[in-house]
């Protein structure tokens, strides 16, 4: 009789592990990833196939692009009210500090108006801050040809930009850049971009068109 009774208790005890096991990976569910389209000015949160929220934003004036590519959520911080709205959720983007954040210039939403940042509404920025937790996937998108966005901008000495990234991933497979592709034009991007220059029979100069057409660098790549 005593060991049935622990059977039977062993047993009901291992139920109840699994079935709290499974109850909580059910609230846990699918991680967040952040989706932002910079042409349709949206930024749409997705928890596996399942759209949570989506909301209008603001992103990049054309000096100052918003980054292309996947990062995660590394940092965030809130406070009182200033040009970050109420909160600010941090990038680890390579080449700069940006991040997803309120605004306290809420007409700029729909435009290209920012530093390189995603603004949202404060209630929007509020609401997305309290849901995903830091090491979620930001996706941004740009256009149909990837880091390249939607054309070849003239690049120079100081920019800082996925395009730089994409100039310095192609240097490095022709021999020419030997750095980290890290989207910041500094010292060595400048010693390769000369030295390709040199190579190819360009005059002395920056990132130009004849320069991509020289390293094979187009928007069909």
């Amino acid at each position: 009789m005593r060991r049935s009774f622990l059977l039977a208790l062993m047993l009901f005890l291992l139920a109840v592990t699994i079935a709290m096991q499974t109850g909580a990976s059910g609230e846990q569910g699918e991680p967040y990833i952040i989706h932002v389209d910079v042409d349709s000015k949206t930024l749409t949160l997705w928890q596996g196939s399942r759209q949570v929220r989506r909301y209008t934003i603001a992103t990049g004036a054309w000096d100052t692009p918003t980054p292309i590519g996947v990062f995660r959520i590394n940092s965030r911080f809130s406070g009182e009210m200033s040009g970050f709205g109420t909160c600010f959720l941090g990038l680890n983007v390579p080449w700069g500090n940006y991040g997803i954040h309120g605004t306290n210039k809420p007409e700029s939403i729909g435009a290209n108006a920012s530093h390189g940042c995603v603004r949202m509404q404060v209630k929007d920025a509020e609401e997305l801050y309290a849901m995903v937790p830091n090491g979620t996937k930001v996706v941004i998108e740009c256009g149909p040809y990837g880091e390249l966005g939607v054309s070849l901008r003239p690049l120079k000495n100081g920019d800082r930009s996925s395009m730089v990234r994409a100039v310095q991933r192609k240097l490095r497979a022709l021999g020419f850049y030997y750095g980290w592709p890290d989207g910041v034009w500094g010292e060595a991007t400048d010693r390769a971009v000369a030295a390709a220059r040199k190579a190819y029979g360009l005059p002395e100069g920056e990132v130009d068109w004849a320069f991509y057409q020289a390293i094979g660098l187009t928007l069909f790549e």
